[in-house]
């Protein structure tokens, strides 16, 4: 899943786009309010985590504009302002959820594979295929019980495919979750990890639609 995160403190900045790396996203980081109003523009961001005391254009004001170009993507508020006011106003804005300044990394990352839940239409926290089940809290993956190693990118894309499931996904929109700014994009790197998820998973998992891109037909 692929976040834009807009925080100018450089120092809490770097610490959030790490651990968040860790917890397995691809973030994009930018430090004031219009560098994120043109990523919002040029590209898909399944979340954005959002602070509101931002320079050249304000969160709030970024936030309201987001919502007035009709863009449904889910946004976490992520300032130091706790006054009643400013949560509602936020709220209000077209924010998804509020968290304080100083929070715990583990706390933000659940809110965001809850936000990124809601926005998928799931309500349980298990992703269950068949006899194939993802827990995206600890990127934990079972087949028929057993556990199935997989590298970083290859969850990724199974994650994509089954949020997704009966709809086709194309090779650049899969491309699109696993890389971010900077990273070096390989001419076929999502066919080599379908097929290695092709041979843990069985073939049958992920199907080839022609001129398309590639499906898990729903459950």
């Amino acid at each position: 899943m692929r976040l834009l995160l807009v925080e100018d403190d450089p120092l809490l900045g770097d610490g959030i786009r790490v651990g968040l790396q860790q917890s397995g996203f691809v973030v994009d980081w930018v430090k004031d309010g219009l560098a994120a109003k043109l990523a919002l523009e040029a590209e898909a961001y399944a979340l954005v985590v959002l602070d509101l005391g931002l320079p050249r254009l304000s969160g709030t004001d970024l936030l309201k504009w987001l919502r007035a170009t009709g863009n449904d993507t889910p946004v976490l508020i992520l300032t130091a302002r706790d006054a009643v006011g400013d949560r509602v106003g936020g709220l209000d804005a077209g924010a998804d959820d509020y968290l304080i300044k100083p929070f715990d990394l583990d706390e933000l990352s659940a809110r965001i594979r809850a936000l990124l839940r809601r926005a998928g239409g799931r309500a349980t926290p298990l992703i269950v295929h068949g006899q194939l089940e993802i827990d995206p809290a600890s990127r934990q993956v079972t087949l028929a019980g057993k556990p199935v190693e997989l590298s970083p990118r290859e969850y990724a894309i199974l994650l994509a495919l089954l949020e997704g499931a009966g709809r086709a996904l194309s090779r650049e929109q899969l491309e699109q979750g696993l890389y971010g700014w900077g990273d070096e994009v390989e001419s076929n790197a999502v066919e080599v990890h379908i097929h290695h998820l092709r041979k843990k998973l069985g073939a049958e998992l992920i199907r080839t639609i022609r001129g398309v891109g590639y499906l898990v037909d729903k459950a």
